[in-house]
């Protein structure tokens, strides 16, 4: 079973219908799995509102939500120590490597090019999608 780990800009991508988002949507269908934080929620329902676009209901997909049950403090340090990041990208990669302490078990999937490269850094492999970067 292949399982990846999706951060919000692949889905606001493909919710926007930017350039790329087929790529992107392509690349997701080719998981068995797909798990994330739920902060994702929160950044999806921002980027849609931001952009005018009322969107009720779930997001859209079939994600696994990893739904840390204590402080990732561990994980956070092993983070920072690849590589500066800001919170929310900090968040999600922390959560990444709460779902798999071994990170060559998980891919991470996102369009930040900054955040993929301290997931390439933490071990994540990381996919090429040609969409939008620096959501």
């Amino acid at each position: 079973m292949t399982t990846g780990y999706v951060d919000s800009s692949c889905l606001v991508a493909i919710a926007l219908g930017e350039p790329g988002h087929e790529a992107v949507a392509a690349t997701l269908a080719h998981f068995d799995r797909i798990v994330s934080s739920n902060l994702l929620e929160a950044e999806f329902h921002a980027a849609l509102s931001r952009e005018g676009i009322r969107h009720e209901g779930p997001v859209p997909g079939r994600i696994s939500w990893a739904l840390p049950d204590r402080l990732l403090s561990p994980e956070i340090q092993t983070v920072l120590s690849a590589g500066y990041v800001r919170g929310a990208d900090l968040w999600h990669l922390a959560c990444a490597l709460y779902v798999s302490p071994d990170p060559r078990e998980l891919a991470f999937l996102t369009l930040d090019e900054h955040q993929a490269w301290v997931a390439s850094c933490l071990g994540f492999p990381t996919m090429q999608m040609d969409a939008p970067t620096g959501r």
